[in-house]
């Protein structure tokens, strides 16, 4: 699990530096543009950074869906347990059972549904594709407008950030059923520092 949780982390940590860098180049790319500097004003212009709105708005999208599933494993996820903790402790432990059980069925409904989607939208045909099986009849799928990556690639963060937090939403249950305890965010900790 050790390996799971770094994987998640350096994911959303790179998402979340590229997203940066990417939004500080462009910004500096248009301010730089405007400045009425013989030679470098045309060269700049001649760079095409369109695309960079386009990619900050994926990053972030897949940061999200990672980002969730982070926050159930460390107990961050937003929750709203103010009835839920006025509970007399029998009902407390059953409304929370009810409510992981309830996180397990929808995140792995919409990680379904958004693996269906993914498949129709042009997976399916990268696959044949990449096996070299006969590819006709399927579609290829559409293409992102900037980028012009394949939509299923970027839609793919759908089925894997549910299927991650359906599974973190499992591992909290299981703690939960054996301990009783709940994964708990200490605000004032800060990881690395002793």
């Amino acid at each position: 699990m050790r390996v799971l949780d770094r994987l998640e982390e350096g994911i959303i940590s790179f998402l979340m530096g590229a997203a940066t860098l990417t939004i500080f180049a462009a910004v500096l790319h248009r301010q730089a543009a405007g400045l009425r500097i013989p030679g470098l004003q045309e060269r700049l212009l001649a760079l095409d950074f369109s695309w960079a709105q386009e990619l900050c708005i994926f990053m972030f999208v897949w940061m999200c869906k990672f980002g969730a599933a982070y926050g159930v494993r460390t107990g961050i996820h937003v929750g709203v347990d103010v009835l839920v903790n006025r509970l007399p402790p029998r009902w407390r432990r059953q409304a929370l059972t009810i409510a992981l059980a309830g996180g397990v069925l929808f995140t792995g409904l919409i990680g379904a549904l958004g693996l269906s989607f993914v498949w129709r939208g042009g997976l399916h045909y990268a696959l044949a594709s990449a096996l070299a099986i006969d590819t006709d009849g399927l579609a290829a799928g559409p293409t992102t407008p900037d980028l012009e990556w394949p939509t299923w690639v970027v839609y793919s963060a759908v089925p894997l950030g549910s299927f991650l937090m359906c599974f973190r939403f499992l591992q909290v249950a299981w703690k939960f059923a054996r301990s009783g305890e709940l994964p708990k965010h200490d605000h004032a900790h800060v990881e690395g520092l002793e």
